[in-house]
């Protein structure tokens, strides 16, 4: 791709970024509104995962199949398609007057959020192909989406008390519409290694079988039995795929991939630092709410301090140490930092204060996130050629998805434990409660160092990524 302008590439950053951030915000803009959901269409409390799940289970299973086919048909092409996909159902979904009508859209939500997410970094990367350029762009990345679910959290407290919760839904239309308007005007065409390279039929159907199949037993409560045997199908489905790649003509994933450490260390240490951040949000919003008794609108705005701090790193200081000292002992640094803040969670009471209890660990979380996100996004893109910035845009999207879903599930599980086997006892609720999520909170600080440990073992010790040609 011949260079462009300056600032027609930053114009079109902005315009990706800009999808990017309202397909995050989705993720959690509609947890606030779960219980005016529920009150008004009459979900029990176990069909009302399903407002979540319905969105979860197409969004990660189709990832790896989307960023491939951004390779074929080219990037833009898919994410224009994603992205309309996204915007209608997001209308559907803000109409929805029933229980089935808004799972069967928040299904196609999650679609269209496929497409859309499984190409952008792809983009990005083709778009600025050398440092520091490409450092800088994937801050705004990485602070998309570490800031962006704390947005979501935010706004969707607002719109919730504010509008009602159709609001959640509807007020991704006109941005989708700004956003296709801008994608036309500004993001060049192109043409993709065309259909007639091969496309892993196969393949394509085995991983996303499996993907998706791996992310509903993830987010299941349903029995026991149920779970394990999807989960050995899911399993199945994706040793059939790994099988079929080494036999294809043309893979879907190239394995070879999978040789470069920065790729294989970048995805690995994403996995466990998504598990652990993610599942961290989860829990303080519910301490927040079930604990101090904050209320939805609080609670969002609690978050604030989070998505300001990263900003801050993930735009200016981060590209700036990366540049300087290397990606590895930012990366390390960043998620040492996320860490402390996690440990500092572990001793919250039951009794506690948000600016002496809560915000010193938001703080500290914004920042090391600010830092390594930024650095294990390049670090995972970094290597691979151009024309496999597709799948490689993909697989980095899969991972966050899947530990996503990993770390918020048992996390969850083990606050829910942890509290159910406390509250038989002479103990009260609230203190039941806390001692549930400190117990979590050490899950997810263990998740964390797991990733520095990773970090400093698999990643190389190079002072910055390798460029794409």
């Amino acid at each position: 791709m011949p260079e462009r302008p300056v600032r027609s590439r930053q114009l079109a950053l902005v315009v990706l970024c800009l999808a990017s951030l309202m397909v995050v915000l989705d993720g959690t803009i509609v947890v606030v509104a779960l219980p005016s959901i529920q009150a008004d269409l009459g979900f029990t409390p176990a069909n009302l995962a399903w407002i979540v799940n319905a969105y979860l289970v197409p969004f990660g299973g189709l990832l790896l199949f989307s960023g491939r086919l951004g390779d074929l048909i080219g990037r833009r092409r898919v994410f224009l398609i994603g992205l309309s996909v996204f915007t209608v159902a997001s209308l559907l979904c803000g109409m929805a007057g029933d229980q089935g009508m808004l799972i069967a859209f928040r299904c196609l939500q999650g679609i269209g959020g496929a497409l859309t997410t499984s190409v952008v970094l792809g983009m990005i990367v083709t778009l600025f192909p050398g440092q520091p350029e490409q450092g800088k762009a994937l801050g705004l990345f990485g602070f998309v989406q570490a800031g962006g679910a704390s947005l979501g959290m935010i706004l969707g407290g607002v719109l919730t008390q504010g509008l009602g919760w159709h609001w959640t839904m509807l007020v991704n239309v006109p941005i989708g519409i700004v956003v296709v308007l801008a994608t036309f005007a500004i993001i060049e065409r192109d043409s993709g290694a065309g259909l007639r390279a091969g496309v892993d039929v196969l393949g394509a159907v085995l991983v996303t079988a499996g993907a998706m199949l791996l992310v509903y037993v993830i987010v299941d409560t349903g029995a026991p039995v149920r779970r394990w045997s999807l989960l050995a199908l899911a399993v199945l489905l994706l040793a059939g795929f790994v099988l079929r790649q080494q036999k294809a003509p043309i893979p879907l994933l190239p394995l070879g991939l999978f040789r470069s450490r920065p790729v294989t260390g970048g995805n690995i240490v994403m996995i466990l630092m998504v598990a652990g951040m993610m599942g961290f949000q989860f829990l303080t919003a519910l301490y927040l709410q079930q604990v101090l008794e904050l209320d939805a609108l609080t609670t969002g705005f609690a978050f604030l301090p989070t998505p300001v701090t990263n900003a801050v790193v993930a735009l200016w200081l981060g590209p700036r140490l990366i540049g300087r000292l290397g990606t590895r002992p930012v990366l390390a640094g960043g998620l040492l930092v996320a860490a402390a803040g996690l440990a500092l969670l572990t001793r919250v009471p039951a009794d506690g204060d948000y600016f002496t209890d809560v915000l010193p660990p938001l703080l500290l979380a914004g920042i090391g996130m600010g830092a390594a996100v930024p650095a294990v996004i390049g670090t995972a893109m970094s290597a691979g050629s151009p024309e496999d910035s597709g799948v490689a845009s993909g697989l980095v999207n899969t991972t966050l998805q899947i530990g996503s879903a990993v770390g918020t599930a048992v996390l969850a599980a083990v606050a829910a434990s942890r509290t159910s086997s406390l509250g038989e006892t002479v103990m009260g609720q609230r203190e039941a409660a806390a001692s549930g999520f400190r117990f979590a909170y050490l899950g997810s600080t263990a998740f964390v160092v797991l990733a520095v440990l990773a970090a400093l073992v698999l990643i190389p010790a190079k002072k910055e990524f390798p460029s794409h040609a």
